[in-house]
């Protein structure tokens, strides 16, 4: 049983067609002449046809309806002249026998103008002569180029052979050298296309088509630009694409930010890239905007550092308060020792000295979210209970119109209106991690795993290989 195979790619396809088309492109076309029956019009008179000098019209019509009327070809006939101008009317089967009536009146003598009303009517003809002769001369030309047909057939598929073998050989020793398979691939079918082309140069050459060989392999690189025109904004998606796999700034799986984006890498393709926000969101990204934009690694270096403020009254030590949040920080778990946390006066606002609070952790272990949320809980806590006040801004405002006065309601009546406040002990108060913070793992566990439990349509063409950290930032 015979298996038909479908060519893998367009190159077979391409080849057949160019084969077969070079092959008729090649093959000598004669000279043909309209083919005609025997009862044709041999030529034209070459001359007057001479009648009398100073010929009437009665004279000219009857000589010309004689001669019609003799060749058969005319069927009715009416032959008319007045003033010189000849009037035909009738019927007849061809459109050369019309004309060749008009050719005759017109080298008629004294004979001005040709009025022809002749009326071409073709007649049903079951004569298959012209078809025989038609089909045997299509088996003449077929005999000629069916030898150059079949070498034209095994160059091209030689070449394609050799195109494929070159880009198979190419992927392997490039293989280990780049990690980027999308330059890998383009490496390999930059080197597999000037093999195909020199094999269709050759089928061209040998068909004697020179200058359209020349055309072929001269309009490669015009194709190319009025392409490169045409999709402007696909070519620089795809030139970023290739520039991204070349640099390497992330890696699959790595948390940056690009822009006012920020998540996981999921994939980058020819087109985009594609992140998975801490909404759970995937956001697409096109490879041009990502390459002209500053692109941060937050997973290239796992230590982070993060920083929030805090105001003390004027009243209060500063060096307590100092002392106070290093050795909290210093108390957490989450917090690194190398490098150290600092406690730094920041400004000297109108009610508050602010201190800011800096602080080192690991990004891929912790929340910055929460682990800031804990501190900031602990560092209240811990001023607090050494009386160093955390006084709240200070807005001055004036009553035009004076200050209206309301009866404030006794103790009595405020504590029935009041709901009781839960009491809360102070270990709960400086607990490291509290319910509202749930724990001070990190989210980019939890959006890897749902970045490999989503279906993307591009996962297919990921660009990206798998692993964390390239670069820090560009």
């Amino acid at each position: 049983m015979s298996v038909y195979r479908r060519p893998r790619n367009l190159f077979g396809y391409f080849a057949i067609l160019v084969s077969f088309m070079l092959g008729l492109a090649a093959a000598p076309v004669q000279a043909q002449n309209i083919p005609t029956d025997s009862d044709a019009p041999a030529a034209d008179p070459g001359r007057e046809i001479a009648i009398s000098p100073g010929a009437r019209d009665t004279q000219i019509a009857d000589r010309l309806e004689s001669i019609l009327e003799a060749s058969n070809w005319f069927a009715p006939l009416s032959v008319s002249v007045r003033e010189g101008i000849v009037f035909f009317d009738g019927q007849t089967e061809t459109e050369e026998r019309r004309e060749w009536a008009q050719r005759l009146a017109f080298r008629t003598q004294d004979v001005v103008a040709v009025v022809n009303r002749i009326e071409v009517k073709r007649p049903i003809s079951w004569d298959l002569t012209p078809t025989w002769r038609e089909l045997e001369r299509l088996v003449d030309r077929a005999q000629w180029f069916a030898p150059l047909t079949v070498v034209s057939l095994f160059i091209i598929i030689f070449f394609w052979l050799l195109s494929r073998g070159m880009a198979k050989l190419t992927r392997q020793l490039l293989r280990r050298r780049l990690l980027s398979p999308l330059l890998v691939d383009i490496a390999a079918r930059a080197l597999a296309l000037p093999v195909f082309l020199i094999g269709l140069y050759l089928i061209l050459q040998i068909a004697g088509l020179t200058r359209l060989a020349i055309t072929v392999l001269g309009g490669t690189g015009l194709v190319g630009i009025i392409v490169g025109l045409a999709f402007r904004e696909i070519a620089a998606n795809s030139l970023a694409s290739i520039l991204l796999s070349v640099r390497n700034p992330f890696r699959a799986g790595d948390w940056i930010q690009i822009g006012d984006y920020q998540g996981i890498v999921q994939n980058l393709n020819m087109r985009t890239t594609i992140l998975l926000t801490l909404d759970g969101n995937h956001i697409q990204i096109p490879n041009s905007l990502v390459f002209k934009s500053v692109v941060t690694n937050f997973s290239s270096n796992p230590n982070r550092r993060a920083e929030f403020s805090v105001g003390i009254g004027y009243a209060n030590s500063i060096v307590l308060a100092q002392d106070l949040i290093i050795t909290t920080l210093r108390a957490h778990p989450a917090v690194l020792d190398d490098p150290e946390p600092s406690a730094i006066v920041d400004e000297l606002g109108t009610s508050t000295v602010n201190i800011r609070v800096q602080f080192w952790f690991d990004g891929k272990s912790h929340s910055i979210f929460k682990v800031r949320s804990s501190l900031m809980r602990q560092v209240k806590l811990a001023l607090q209970e050494a009386g160093i006040s955390i006084p709240s801004p200070v807005h001055e405002v004036n009553f035009s119109d004076g200050v209206p006065l309301h009866r404030i309601p006794a103790e009595a009546d405020t504590a029935k209106t009041m709901p009781p406040t839960p009491a809360l002990s102070d270990k709960a108060e400086g607990a490291t991690v509290s319910s509202g913070e749930g724990n001070l793992k990190s989210e980019e566990t939890d959006l890897k795993r749902q970045a490999g439990e989503s279906n993307l349509p591009e996962a297919k063409n990921n660009l990206l290989t798998p692993g964390s950290g390239a670069t820090g930032q560009s």
